[in-house]
């Protein structure tokens, strides 16, 4: 990798229990009920994902993932083999269901809250009454969590076939060079969806250049990605504010997107 490359300094603010319940919801599964084989071995592609992309990823991250894999060890041992515990919890996953689920309860009043303040700043009183503003009909587009856009990277990977990257091998891009790419594209197009994003994309080393710009343009408050509903189709768009777009200073190089993994 170029010396030249750019830098991506991001750093991950939802933890591990916070990917723990998008996977769960992500899923539709009980939360009293974790398969523990298949939210494992999930959680670990993401952790290996975010350490692909040279994300800072917290300790309590790799802690989680030895849990799980503990807690799934233990569920496939025999019943009488399994370590002595009280009859509460002879379920293993006992402890990490009633963690999610007070998380899970504290995340819910913070987002109401949220809610109830975005709601109170298109509300002015006069003369003792509440006036609210009319807003468009159009359904409210809603930021896109870290998790929605890793998964999107991950399923554009799973497009690359192997013997296209032997044909391209040669090929070499740079994060600085695709934020003045996706730069561009907005400035020309307003807004498009993330999975076109990675149209004509054939190497994972160029799909992981343009996600990693991608982090970078919204870190800055230049893009911000929104989606419709839940796990609907992502779209780019400009920024509130931004006048242009402008590319980041280059740093030093980065090691993630050389395409491996």
């Amino acid at each position: 990798m170029s010396h030249e490359e750019y830098k991506v300094k991001l750093e991950v603010f939802e933890g591990p229990l916070d990917l723990l319940l998008y996977l769960i919801k992500k899923d539709e599964l009980e939360i009293h009920n974790i398969p523990m084989e298949s939210i494992t071995a999930q959680y670990i592609q993401y952790i290996e994902l975010m350490q692909m992309l040279d994300l800072n990823i917290a300790g309590e991250f790799l802690v989680m993932a030895a849990t799980l894999m503990m807690i799934k060890s233990r569920l496939l041992l025999p019943v009488e083999d399994r370590p002595e515990l009280e009859e509460e919890e002879e379920d293993p996953r006992w402890d990490l269901v009633r963690q999610l689920v007070e998380y899970k309860k504290f995340k819910d009043a913070a987002l109401h809250l949220e809610a109830l303040e975005a709601r109170r700043e298109d509300i002015f009183g006069r003369d003792g009454a509440d006036a609210v503003l009319d807003r468009d009909a159009e359904v409210a587009l809603h930021d896109v969590g870290l998790f929605d856009l890793i998964s999107a990277f991950n399923d554009a990977l799973k497009k690359v076939k192997t013997e296209e990257l032997r044909e391209i091998f040669a090929e070499r891009f740079t994060v600085a060079e695709k934020i003045e790419v996706l730069g561009d594209r907005l400035r020309r197009e307003g807004k498009f969806s993330l999975s076109r994003m990675f149209e004509g994309m054939r190497s994972r080393h160029e799909i992981a250049c343009t996600f990693l710009a991608l982090l970078e343009l919204i870190r800055l408050a230049q893009a911000r990605a929104v989606q419709k509903e839940t796990y609907g189709e992502i779209f780019i768009e400009q920024a509130e504010g931004v006048v242009e777009l402008v590319p980041p200073l280059v740093e030093e190089s980065i090691g993630p997107a050389d395409g491996g993994g």
